[in-house]
């Protein structure tokens, strides 16, 4: 009888000092989560300065650091890869951040090995921004329309040819889409990077591409290129006669984002304190405004739903990526 009062009596106190411990951990996290920031807060850009994701990184972290008080430094660590690394490698205390395009995160766990796993070693924060591709054609080329770019395609399949910047790309990944979709055949002309491809639709050499709104927008206006599709399903007034990919093909389309993310297993009150700065930024109109002119819609999705979208998102790209046979440069 004394031994089975002496085993239940250590599995209680075994019971009660496990209960300890996580109400303590529980007590510490609240407890970071209601002091933070008290220290610099670093922000990883994995591209380098200038681009539509720095322009966006450096708008939130001014706007961020105003409101937390403390410090919000952007570091451009050039190559998705690297950059993406560095924040799986980072502590986990909500003081190193990333904000990263959707295609590179999703994407290149697919086409090639990397050292990290999304859906095991990000957290999700929020969703900051929803981007467009948009289709884009010289006027020389004679298509007028996606319809008679689908005509073209289906009267000689793998005659028409388009330009983006490089295998693996958004701007390769997003066409591999639109011929999944469509059922159609075109060929594709990896360049080094979106300019050099922009520049050979500019120049007639390759008759179209499809490239972020914000960087095909001047042309567009100018009346170099001509705007025939856009990614998502609402048509943008500045591209008159870009018909919506999902209104044209429902369900079948893949929105691209920008989005902030930390270290997988920093604390969930941390990561929902971030993502409060963050949609507190995003709902000022000014950051809203700017965005828009950026060519990007402010988003402010965060916590399980934005988590969600990561999980689908991935599972999709991997769907694409696996069924066309790509590999990235």
């Amino acid at each position: 009888m004394r031994a089975c009062n002496k085993t239940f009596m250590a599995a209680a106190a075994a019971l009660i000092a496990a209960a300890a411990a996580f109400a303590g951990a529980l007590w510490t996290a609240a407890a970071r989560a209601e002091e933070y920031p008290s220290r610099p807060v670093h922000l990883i850009v994995p591209f380098p300065p200038g681009g539509p994701l720095d322009i966006s990184g450096r708008l939130i972290a001014q706007t961020l650091q105003q409101l937390w008080k403390q410090p919000v430094i952007v570091e451009n660590k050039p190559g998705s890869t690297i950059g993406t690394e560095a924040l799986a490698r980072s502590p986990a205390d909500g003081y190193s951040l990333m904000i990263i395009s959707s295609t590179p995160l999703l994407t290149l766990p697919h086409l090639q090995r990397v050292p990290y796993d999304v859906l095991r070693d990000f957290a999700a924060v929020c969703q900051t921004t929803l981007l467009t591709y948009v289709l884009v054609v010289n006027p020389g080329a004679g298509i007028g329309s996606l319809q008679d770019l689908l005509d073209q395609a289906r009267r000689s399949p793998g005659r028409l040819n388009y330009a983006s910047a490089g295998n693996g790309s958004g701007q390769h990944l997003y066409m591999e889409l639109l011929k999944n979709a469509a059922g159609i055949q075109l060929t594709h002309i990896p360049y080094k990077g979106a300019a050099a491809a922009l520049q050979s639709v500019v120049s007639g050499e390759v008759p179209m591409m499809l490239d972020v709104t914000v960087a095909a927008l001047p042309l567009v206006k100018n009346g170099t290129l001509r705007p025939i599709m856009v990614t998502g399903s609402r048509s943008i007034e500045a591209l008159p006669g870009a018909v919506p990919f999902d209104r044209v093909f429902p369900g079948l389309g893949i929105p691209g984002w920008h989005g902030i993310f930390a270290p997988g297993g920093t604390p969930q009150a941390v990561v929902a304190k971030i993502a409060a700065g963050v949609q507190q930024v995003l709902a000022a109109p000014a950051v809203a405004e700017r965005f828009r002119e950026l060519g990007v819609e402010p988003s402010g999705v965060a916590g399980e739903a934005f988590q969600a979208i990561v999980r689908h998102d991935y599972e999709r790209w991997g769907d694409i990526i696996r069924a066309n046979g790509l590999r990235s440069d």
